[in-house]
């Protein structure tokens, strides 16, 4: 499993923000949009029922979840300091008429329970559809995690 590159931010983008906040024994990691190996953002971009079928929608959740998991690899040093996934808030940039955020989130969901197991991949959950989301990206994912010193 190759974790990407951090993100290539566009040019002109500021983002104020680190991407994994760490405080006590949690990370609270921002939002992530899908990402190739090189950290440039993932296509296909548009609206999941649109320009996106869901099928597609599905891949780059998987994708964002590899981007969640590099941005923790960076800041904590080690994935294994990760000992719960405690809530996952994905987003889905929603065609009019589009409801299968669930399933969209769910190779997300799908690639946490491959990588940490049933015992700490498995996590709270909100799948919403969203009218735009940030540089026409399909899918965004926030979560929080437990971590061990």
């Amino acid at each position: 499993m190759a974790l990407p590159e951090p993100l290539k931010v566009p040019a002109g983008m500021k983002l104020p923000f680190p991407w994994v906040r760490v405080h006590e024994n949690r990370a609270y990691i921002s939002g992530h949009g899908p990402q190739n190996p090189d950290g440039s953002l993932a296509g296909p971009l548009g609206k999941v029922g649109a320009e996106v079928t869901p099928e597609q929608a599905y891949q780059s959740a998987r994708l964002v979840g590899l981007a969640i998991l590099g941005s923790l690899k960076r800041e904590l040093g080690d994935l294994d300091r990760v000992t719960a996934w405690l809530r996952v808030f994905g987003m889905v940039n929603s065609a009019p008429g589009f409801n299968q955020q669930p399933s969209v989130i769910n190779g997300f969901s799908g690639l946490i329970l491959e990588v940490y197991g049933e015992q700490a991949g498995r996590h709270a959950r909100s799948a919403v559809g969203m009218a735009e989301l940030p540089l026409g990206i399909p899918v965004e994912v926030e979560a929080e995690v437990e971590i061990s010193e």
